[in-house]
């Protein structure tokens, strides 16, 4: 419902600022086949229509961008909301059954298992909104020496702890060795939000291809390729602002924080780098490529 009344807003908005417009030209074409013969006039009522039709277009131009942010906005925090009470609900839950009655030590020890996997669930959300706002706080970078391919290696480890093997399959191809200077936490971040979207976003069991390449002796790559629904052209550049998240019946089943790549094109822009996504379109799959210098 608040979606579809912002909708109408900003189609009442357009809808306004293109008959202002419309009727202003009308207006003045009319006036100019009155008052042809007084040029001076003629010009300065040009100048004062040229204001005249830039200030509405602005304006139009700003409501629109203002309702469709705090859309945006409304839309984070809905997502924050959810990320942040799931897994808190589910370790209670665990945690009541265990004090209420006793448990078989196996059924213990699986109860304990998802728990640690909700806590760092939940870590994982929180250090995103944190990780967020030291982006844009012109944080200085933290060079340190290591393999790319090792920190790949840590994060896939951590994705076969939390996710059962049957519910996905990872390959991992990667260039030896890749060593590199940069900010290892940062990319840390960049390549699990991209291998945790990978697999959000694919079907189940969830394919995921992830390969590193050497580019020109001075860059390295880091290419995740998923089997999921694909992208729009249109969505390609888009995917990668704050917030933002590719409308759609799967974006509501799929909760996020509309982060995720924003941090991945955050610490490709603070290195030096880039990151951008390829896909043919919708049912062909995804493939977003992390570039980044071997040495920042």
């Amino acid at each position: 419902m608040i979606v579809t009344g912002r909708r109408k807003s900003i189609a009442f908005f357009i809808a306004l600022g293109a008959g202002l417009v419309s009727i202003t030209v009308l207006l003045y074409v009319g006036w100019v086949l009155l008052n042809w013969r007084t040029g001076i006039l003629l010009f300065l009522g040009l100048v004062l229509l040229a204001i005249i039709i830039g200030g509405v277009v602005l304006n139009t131009i700003f409501l629109v961008r203002e309702i469709r942010r705090n859309e945006q906005h409304d839309a984070f925090i809905n997502a924050v909301t959810h990320e942040l009470k799931t897994p808190v609900a589910s370790i209670r839950l665990y945690l009541e059954t265990l004090q209420s009655r006793p448990v078989e030590e196996a059924k213990r020890q699986e109860f304990y298992r998802i728990m640690l996997a909700e806590n760092d669930r939940l870590h994982s959300t929180i250090e995103q909104v944190l990780r967020t706002g030291r982006m844009g706080a012109s944080r200085k970078l933290n060079l340190t020496s290591f393999d790319l391919n090792a920190i790949v290696s840590e994060c896939l480890d951590r994705l076969r702890t939390i996710h059962p093997e049957p519910a996905m399959h990872l390959t991992f191809a990667p260039a030896q060795p890749v060593p590199m200077r940069a900010d290892a936490d940062d990319v840390r971040a960049a390549v699990s939000n991209l291998l945790d979207n990978a697999i959000k976003y694919s079907g189940k069991p969830a394919q995921v291809e992830i390969e590193t390449r050497l580019v020109e002796g001075k860059y390295v790559q880091l290419r995740v390729r998923d089997e999921g629904p694909g992208i729009p052209k249109t969505e390609l550049k888009q995917i990668f602002k704050r917030f933002y998240r590719v409308p759609g019946a799967l974006a509501a089943k799929v909760k996020g924080t509309g982060l995720g790549l924003f941090i991945v094109r955050s610490v490709a822009q603070r290195h030096g780098g880039k990151a951008w996504a390829e896909s043919a379109g919708p049912g062909s799959g995804s493939t977003f490529i992390l570039q980044l210098p071997l040495k920042t």
